[in-house]
């Protein structure tokens, strides 16, 4: 795989070169352009999803549980 130093060191001069020329502005236009349409799309931030992936991960073992005490309280209730 690629040396991330090596990348980045290709980012900086690529953006050194849009810096001195017009493209600058298409950079800029481009950016608020793409900016506006994440802004109208339904995303949600890495730390949001963690976060409600986390308490999805807590529920589901709560569901579990409780299922396997229905389970027990079930069976007892056929025994008696």
């Amino acid at each position: 795989m690629f040396d991330p130093k090596v990348l980045d060191d290709i980012s900086n001069k690529i953006s050194a070169l849009i810096a001195a020329s017009p493209a600058k502005d298409v950079e800029k236009n481009v950016r608020a352009l793409l900016g506006s349409l994440f802004a109208k799309m339904d995303l949600v931030t890495r730390e949001e999803f963690d976060i409600q992936a986390q308490v999805l991960a807590r529920t589901r073992e709560k569901l579990h549980a409780l299922e396997a005490r229905v389970e027990a309280l079930e069976k007892a209730k056929r025994e008696a």
